[in-house]
């Protein structure tokens, strides 16, 4: 019965590890949308600058304050004088109250009336960052779509290898065997037959490392989509055969310009700037806050007091401002300065950017016209070669140079061709298209 249950665990474990799943690329951005670290992390930044911003409303509201004390005394010596006594006479001989005890509450309310800009500003600030901080996620969440892109494109081109490398594998293996029958037979020399093994066993070896590369790029997917790293993903094939419509260069670069969010990001930040700059500046003008308070004292055998509101207006003016203030201001100050080059740096950025990534496109397309071409020339080349073979025309080291070239002519252009999805959303990507594009 033991022996049983591990065979039927064993096969359990079998079959989860064999478990597949078909998978699209818009549900692979999904995925990894739904379960990215990297946008946790920015969700939690989104949260932290919402509270910031919060706290700088909050600064509008009155402040309150409660206190209250209780004092014991003890039963002090007090002599008290008058004008009457010239020093040499004894004091007065008026009874003084004994008071051994203190009791006494206090409750203060104050209202913030001007303050100089300081708390306008600040929330004007606050508010700008934390929209900076959602646009910031944004872009992150394009970065996660793009890495998700390729890690699906790196999946399809480790199975695409896998797939070449058997189907040359097997043509190698049928080439050995034939090889060895006429080896046999003593029509071929045997370094003949040596040359075709080795090819074969390279080629072996070629696919032990494709199917490596297949297994690791599939275990990175299945972590990136949150997904348990059994799974065996079946991906759309289809993918790379969309071809991708380009739009002239000009589209793209203003499309950057306008809907980068890491550009439009830096702009609120370079105004959030400014108005901490008007903040620090109001730390040099006064003050004004209406204030109120209630007074409740009990002093037993003395006094006792109740009903005491008191209700105000209270300015306060910290002279030391005005010479202490301008390091601060010309801090603030610095900070647009930089703000202002890193926006003019990035937007030149964008350019050189959506330059290259549009090169690259082009440049691309042009390399799977070019490898298309190629295959049909190695197809061509080794029909050729084979026939000269037959007839004893060929060597069998041209032979075997031809099938190798026939192989990377076929891996060379199904990687150009999935490059060629990659590079078009590199683009989109760059071009602050990339959401819009995967959500149709």
């Amino acid at each position: 019965m033991l022996l049983l249950g591990a065979v039927v665990l064993m096969a359990c474990t079998g079959l989860q590890a064999q478990e597949k799943k078909s998978l699209s690329l818009s549900e692979a951005i999904d995925l990894s949308i739904k379960n990215s670290h990297q946008l946790k992390n920015s969700e939690a930044k989104i949260e932290e600058a919402t509270a910031a911003l919060k706290e700088a409303v909050d600064k509008k509201l009155p402040d309150a304050s409660v206190s209250g004390s209780y004092l014991w005394l003890n039963n002090p010596n007090i002599t008290m004088k008058n004008k009457s006594d010239n020093g040499g006479g004894s004091g007065s001989s008026e009874e003084t109250p004994k008071v051994n005890q203190v009791m006494y509450g206090l409750a203060n309310v104050s209202l913030p009336i001007y303050q100089g800009g300081r708390i306008r500003y600040g929330i004007e600030s606050s508010r700008l960052l934390a929209e900076a901080a959602r646009l910031d996620a944004d872009y992150e969440k394009d970065e996660v779509i793009q890495n998700t892109i390729e890690a699906y494109i790196n999946l399809y081109k480790a199975g695409a290898a896998v797939k070449l490398v058997k189907e040359s594998l097997a043509q190698s293996q049928q080439r050995v065997k034939e090889f060895s029958d006429l080896e046999k037979n003593g029509l071929l020399a045997r370094n003949d037959l040596l040359k075709a093994e080795l090819q074969a066993s390279n080629k072996e070896l070629s696919l032990v490392d494709a199917q490596n590369n297949l297994q690791l790029a599939n275990v990175n997917m299945d972590l990136l989509l949150g997904l348990p790293d059994q799974i065996q993903l079946e991906l759309d094939t289809e993918l790379v055969n969309q071809p991708a419509q380009l739009q002239p260069l000009d589209a793209y670069v203003q499309s950057a310009l306008t809907n980068r969010k890491d550009v439009a990001s830096l702009d609120l930040q370079k105004k959030s700037a400014e108005s901490r700059v008007k903040s620090t500046k109001g730390e040099m003008y006064p003050s004004l806050n209406v204030t109120g308070g209630y007074v409740a004292a009990n002093i037993p055998n003395f006094m006792s007091v109740t009903n005491a509101v008191n209700v105000g207006v209270g300015v306060s003016y910290n002279i030391g401002s005005l010479w202490k203030t301008k390091a601060k201001v010309q801090q603030s100050e610095a900070r647009v300065k930089q703000l202002v080059a890193n926006e003019a740096l990035l937007n030149d950025q964008v350019r050189l950017q959506v330059n290259k990534n549009y090169l690259d496109v082009l440049s691309n397309q042009k390399k799977v016209q070019v490898y298309q071409k190629a295959i049909e020339q190695a197809e061509e080349n080794y029909r050729i070669t084979k026939n000269k073979y037959d007839n004893s025309l060929a060597t069998t080291t041209d032979l075997l140079d031809a099938d190798v070239a026939q192989l990377e002519a076929k891996v060379n252009y199904v990687y150009a061709k999935a490059d060629a999805v990659v590079m078009y959303n590199n683009l989109l990507k760059t071009a602050g298209m990339l959401d819009n594009a995967n959500n149709k």
